[in-house]
């Protein structure tokens, strides 16, 4: 619980006794609002619920291991990759877990700037940014664990890992899946964002969430569809973009003066008279 302290300054006038009047006393001003201890450099990164949060995740993912071997048969199943319908609208969700997030991203960004909207802005970019912390933890993790891709051992051995393989080979790579982790953190940090931004407007609750959620898990299991990964991966996928999606944005909204995006979203580049650019912040608040 945050304390509150008000500071009461109260003026002393000079004693008007001699004058026969009686002092009129002083106003006093108004208590300070407490601190907010959510922003600021003071706002811790994690907390203690990120761990809950963390726990449950990779209790899901375990559940999910002997899954595995049973969920990949049964989607490599000849009448099952027969469907092209399937097959098309695989590869299609695919794109949202690769280059898509970076070029919605990087439109909504740009969007942002021309028309002046620094809550675009704001989403463009965040969403932009947890993908490539989310990527880059991913990729660590893919190479540090080594897990062998479903493809590579005939959908027979879930649990074929080898510690630090994954950095030479792109066949053990398979652990989490990356196209899932990008689908997941581009959704969770659009839909943070959109919340903040129009919390008034009901498409930003009841519409923007499921559609981006419903599509980064298409994105996983057309990963799986195209035996590339195992549940388990798509899981811990998932789990890692959210989790990276929402805590760029908390963090970046509790502190609103950090080097990256005072660097991405404050600057501002105009051209002068003589030829030359002006560089300057925008003072615009998103």
């Amino acid at each position: 619980m945050r304390a509150i302290h008000g500071l009461w300054l109260v003026a002393f006038a000079l004693p008007l006794r001699l004058l026969g009047q009686t002092p009129t006393p002083a106003t006093p001003e108004p208590a300070k609002a407490p601190p907010d201890t959510t922003k600021g450099k003071g706002a811790p990164f994690f907390h203690r619920t990120d761990m809950y949060v963390a726990a449950g995740f990779v209790g899901a993912t375990m559940a999910f291991f002997p899954l595995d071997e049973n969920i990949a048969i049964k989607l490599q199943n000849p009448n099952t990759q027969a469907n092209q319908f399937a097959n098309n609208t695989a590869k299609a969700f695919e794109f949202f877990g690769a280059a898509g997030p970076y070029i919605i991203g990087g439109g909504l960004y740009a969007a942002g700037w021309v028309s002046h909207k620094p809550g675009l802005r704001d989403l463009g970019w965040h969403g932009v940014e947890s993908v490539i912390y989310a990527q880059a933890l991913t990729g660590v993790l893919k190479g540090v664990l080594g897990r062998a891709r479903p493809f590579v051992v005939n959908d027979s051995n879930p649990h074929d890992f080898k510690f630090f393989g994954g950095f030479g080979s792109a066949d053990r790579q398979s652990f989490p899946s990356g196209h899932t982790t990008t689908a997941f953190a581009a959704a969770a940090s659009v839909t943070s964002e959109a919340r903040r931004h129009w919390p008034d407007k009901w498409w930003s609750t009841w519409l923007i969430g499921p559609v981006l959620y419903g599509g980064a898990t298409m994105v996983g299991i057309s990963r799986m569809y195209h035996n590339k990964h195992w549940a388990s991966d798509v899981v811990m996928g998932a789990a890692i973009g959210t989790v990276s999606g929402y805590k760029v944005v908390d963090y970046s909204h509790a502190h609103p003066d950090n080097r990256l995006d005072r660097l991405i979203l404050r600057t501002s580049a105009v051209p002068t008279p003589d030829g030359g650019v002006r560089v300057g912040f925008v003072l615009e608040t998103p």
